[in-house]
């Protein structure tokens, strides 16, 4: 599988099968995070492997859909904001960007293992903290299932090219 084949044939997976995933495609997943692209290659980010099984009661507590405990396992990408990159002629910082790299690089390695995951942006902060066990240099970007499909993508349109891009 090629990287647009990866790109067009993943989806947010709402269901997983009771399977764990192979200790080898985890790593080669945990690896695309490694090796992704960071501001000044800062790497201001940890990832944090959840066990769904011995963890399930809390995760529910971070995300309550009952198909994120379905998988084996849950990926946290946190962010340590101190020691991104910040733009030094307005300040921003970058962070969460390069956080959402690496999370988009672990997906779609995950795709080319036959693995299911979700985007997941709208979870309960606190209860998450408390899992991970963050300091405050530490704040928690996404979370995704990593396991195997047990469902079908929902339909999803997209816009047409002249909708979304525009040469000038």
């Amino acid at each position: 599988m090629d990287v647009m084949d990866a790109m067009k044939t993943r989806y947010s997976v709402r269901g997983y099968l009771d399977k764990q995933v192979e200790e080898e495609k985890l790593e080669k997943v945990l690896e695309a995070a490694r090796i992704a692209p960071t501001g000044t290659n800062a790497q201001a980010f940890k990832v944090y492997v959840i066990d769904t099984i011995k963890n399930r009661e809390k995760l529910l507590e971070v995300y309550s859909a009952p198909w994120l405990v379905e998988a084996p396992i849950v990926l946290a990408v946190v962010c340590k904001s101190n020691d991104a990159w910040t733009r030094p002629w307005d300040s921003k910082n970058i962070g969460e960007i390069d956080a959402t790299i690496v999370m988009d690089h672990m997906i779609l390695e995950a795709t080319e293992q036959g693995l299911g995951t979700c985007y997941i942006a709208a979870f309960h902060e606190r209860p998450l903290i408390d899992l991970l066990g963050l300091d405050d240099e530490y704040h928690p970007v996404l979370l995704t299932p990593l396991g195997y499909i047990n469902a079908e993508p929902r339909g999803t349109d997209r816009k047409k090219m002249d909708d979304i891009v525009e040469y000038i």
